[in-house]
């Protein structure tokens, strides 16, 4: 099997795995980080939202062999260190707004908030109710009241 080389989480790592394997199954199944959830597979739920190269992505539609050397995936277990803390501020957002019920969206909806932040403060502007309403990340437990209200808290504090 062919070998891909890309970063995860600030570390180089090399996996042997078929070319169209996808990048979910990689980082849950190779590599044992399983911040990502699988939802769907079909990049509809958004449960497995991380970061390419810091933009918000579904590893479930990225074939392994579409990643460079040079590319950086970040999970929810390497956002702290992308600010050098134990929480990003993002995470401490949603505990303080506590956010979570069943939990299983929360990794996915934390990485697409901090990617729209992020966005949104690059084009030096704040945080409106139509860029919080083109967050597509599916919550079954419906805490997206919250959700909206720990995305603004968090960007407070990014």
């Amino acid at each position: 099997m062919p070998e891909h080389t890309f970063r995860v989480n600030g570390e180089q790592v090399t996996v042997d795995v078929a070319d169209d394997v996808r990048l979910l199954w990689v980082l849950r199944d190779v590599l044992g980080i399983t911040g990502p959830k699988y939802g769907c597979g079909i990049n509809v739920c958004k449960a497995c939202t991380s970061h390419l190269n810091g933009k918000a992505v579904n590893p479930c539609a990225i074939p392994v062999k579409d990643l460079r050397p040079s590319d950086e995936v970040t999970t929810i277990e390497g956002l702290p260190a992308t600010v050098g803390q134990e929480l990003h501020p993002m995470q401490r957002a949603w505990l303080e707004h506590d956010v979570a019920q069943c939990g299983y969206c929360q990794p996915g909806q934390i990485m697409a908030a901090v990617a729209l932040v992020n966005r949104v403060a690059a084009e030096g502007r704040t945080i409106t109710d139509a860029d919080l309403d083109g967050i597509r990340n599916i919550c079954r437990c419906g805490t997206y009241v919250r959700i909206r209200q720990a995305i603004r808290k968090g960007a407070e504090n990014m």
